[in-house]
């Protein structure tokens, strides 16, 4: 289960427009997802329809029961949005909750152990904050495996964003605790020149750290929140609904590309120990070899007559018996015996080192491997893929790839300084975006450059 935190101390940037349209649309991908309002304000339920009347208890309750030791499950709170989608709503008793746990040990754990009894009840947990640096924000924090901050393209933004940044990391230092910060352009009007040069400074200053999403200014969106609808039922053919499913499908991707990046990882690791083992088993294998290399004369090869057996054994070690037995017509030469020796020596060989871009043949994207980056992928009806890239000056016949055995995979392997490049795949003359690589970005004509960055 990954729990999401949307979180910014400014206020009217579109956190719960965010939190309420991203749970449907995670919901809509078929996860089962739970939607957590901790704004005292409980603007989440306001936007789904529940009546704020019939709402008997909050995750309020939840969160404090502990300390009453009167401990309230979160199911007991719930309220079914959709079949895939819960609420855990918000009241306005949030607003004592810090004046409340004060002094209670590990008061920024409530939510997190509230959580942890329904991890395996829900695939996303996303969790709407307040907009302020309070007790419910680190709750949050403490919960989260990755944090949102959704940014307005105005004219604040990039101060408001660099102190919420900084705050979160001192947050997230504090509790010793690894956290995914990811930036989002909300709100944002094309039509304006001040957005427009604030979306190009955010994404300047905040490349990596932002989603390739932009959450376009849109009317439907304002007007389904009036209806307490997410936009998706509301409007499904809205831009804004269509924004929301493009954001969803980058969140399922970040999953899918971390759990890639850690099985790649792994399967490095693991092809390096295995190429260790068997250059030690080589290493191992060669001394007895060598010994059998060096025959001495008391030994004779399978080639010599019985009449040369007769000597005694102090005549065999005689010198002088030698060169004439190598002048004697004989099937095999004296020295034939080492040359029959070594023979077997290319054997050792059948233990080859695992070559690890080979291996990861079988796992198609983008990948750094040690020094180089590899990139496989597949065609098994192309006759010639190639790459172009900043790399490259974009002559794709500068990078061709190579095929591996009849199975229809491409790979290649780049030693590349480090930077972020953009690139294409260029299959049978025809330029696109590599469909292994979930990180990519508009170019200017309108289509996609895939993106890697080289540490």
């Amino acid at each position: 289960m990954r729990t999401i935190a949307v979180v910014n101390q400014k206020g009217g940037c579109g956190k719960t427009t965010v939190s309420i349209n991203l749970a449907s649309a995670l919901a809509e991908a078929g996860r089962r997802i739970l939607l957590v309002d901790m704004d005292p304000q409980s603007h989440c339920a306001v936007g789904l329809a529940v009546p704020e009347q019939q709402i008997e208890q909050s995750i309020y309750d939840v969160l404090i029961s502990g300390s009453r030791n009167e401990p309230i499950r979160l199911t007991e709170i719930l309220w079914q949005i959709t079949d895939k989608l819960e609420l855990a709503p918000a009241s306005i008793d949030l607003a004592a909750f810090e004046q409340q746990m004060s002094g209670i040990v590990e008061r920024e754990r409530c939510l997190r152990e509230a959580l942890e009894e329904v991890k395996d009840d829900y695939d996303y947990v996303i969790v709407d904050c307040p907009p302020a640096v309070s007790l419910l924000t680190f709750n949050a924090l403490r919960a989260a495996t990755d944090v949102i901050v959704p940014v307005e393209t105005g004219y604040f933004a990039l101060h408001g964003l660099s102190k919420q940044l900084e705050t979160l990391s001192i947050l997230c230092k504090r509790c010793s605790q690894h956290v995914d910060v990811r930036v989002l352009a909300s709100m944002y009007d094309i039509r304006t020149k001040m957005a427009r040069e604030i979306l190009a400074e955010l994404r300047e200053h905040f490349a990596e750290r932002m989603f390739q999403t932009i959450v376009n200014f849109n009317t439907k969106i304002k007007e389904a929140a009036s209806f307490g609808q997410p936009i998706c039922e509301y409007d499904p053919a809205s831009k804004g609904q269509k924004d929301f499913c493009a954001l969803a499908e980058e969140v399922l991707g970040s999953q899918a590309g971390r759990q890639r990046r850690e099985f790649v990882n792994s399967l490095a690791s693991q092809l390096e120990s295995i190429s260790a083992t068997a250059d030690e088993l080589l290493q191992t294998a060669k001394p007895p070899i060598m010994a059998v290399k060096t025959p001495t004369i008391e030994q004779p090869g399978p080639a010599l007559g019985a009449e040369e057996l007769t000597p005694a054994p102090p005549q065999a070690e005689e010198p002088a018996p030698v060169p004439p037995q190598a002048e004697e017509p004989t099937p095999v030469p004296p020295q034939a015996g080492e040359r029959e020796v070594q023979e077997p020596a290319p054997e050792p060989e059948e233990p080859q080192p695992v070559d690890t871009s080979t291996k990861l043949s079988d796992y198609y994207g983008v990948n750094q491997v040690s020094d180089a980056v590899v990139f496989v992928t597949l065609y098994p009806r192309a006759q010639a893929v190639h790459i172009a890239g900043d790399f490259n000056s974009w002559q794709p016949m500068q990078t061709p790839m190579g095929k591996v055995g009849k199975s229809g995979v491409w790979q290649t392997k780049l030693k590349l300084p480090q930077g972020k490049y953009r690139y294409r795949l260029v299959v049978d003359g025809q330029w696109q975006q590599d469909p292994y690589n979930e990180w990519s970005e508009t170019n200017p004509f309108g289509e996609l450059n895939s993106i890697i960055e080289v540490k």
